[in-house]
């Protein structure tokens, strides 16, 4: 069954969309657990990461203070860059092992890596099938404000932080449309899951390019 990479921006809704997925069997893989992994305590990522950074950045419990380190790289490209270049490895590394070690233990059932900066980070190319959770990047800012309580200066950094929609659409085999209703987006995911199972292997080039069937 395919490697499915599902992506979107900030509060695009692809939590909606992962959780759908595995409720109905897929087995789902979440970068930002093999991101908090990689510097966890002891390893040598969080090792390397003090050395850039310093002492702030490690909290009182011997864990790495994520909203210190976020401070000192939010908007500083340098900081950014050198953090990316230990992460990101790592990120790829483990999560090569999981998916490998998935795909062992249950080769027919569909497998999501749920991966935020694919656009940002990753080859398309390693998937078979990249799913861009899509909400244009104004609905996204409000979503941050209403339903997490940032700023609108705040929020519209955060967006303008990741990759454009039209970076990520470039990459997408498929687009679920998540710019309306919580209820319209799940539905859709249950017909991306229907199609998926349907389509593979043979009829991969006959998948949908926009779910719901019924977007345009």
């Amino acid at each position: 069954m395919p490697v499915v990479a599902l992506t979107g921006g900030v509060a695009a809704g692809k939590s909606t969309v992962s959780a759908v997925l595995e409720e109905r069997g897929a087995v789902v893989l979440d970068a930002d657990v093999y991101a908090r992994e990689a510097v966890s305590p002891g390893s040598p990522g969080l090792a390397a990461v003090m050395e850039r950074f310093g002492d702030s950045v490690m909290g009182a419990d011997g864990t790495l203070d994520r909203a210190a380190l976020g401070a000192l790289v939010f908007g500083d490209t340098v900081a950014k860059a050198d953090l990316e270049a230990i992460i990101h490895p790592l990120v790829r590394r483990l999560s090569a092992e999981a998916i490998r070690e998935a795909t062992t233990l249950q080769p027919e059932t569909v497998l999501v890596y749920d991966i935020p900066l694919l656009a940002e980070a990753r080859d398309p190319g390693e998937f078979d099938v990249v799913v861009l959770v899509d909400a244009p990047s104004e609905q996204r800012q409000a979503r941050l404000e209403s339903e997490r309580g940032f700023s609108a200066e705040e929020a519209s950094a955060r967006v303008l932080a990741q990759a454009s929609d039209e970076q990520r659409r470039a990459i997408a085999d498929v687009v679920l449309d998540a710019s309306q209703s919580v209820e319209v987006t799940q539905a859709a995911a249950h017909e991306l899951f229907d199609a998926l199972t349907d389509a593979w292997p043979d009829r991969l080039a006959h998948l949908p390019r926009i779910f719901p069937f019924s977007a345009t």
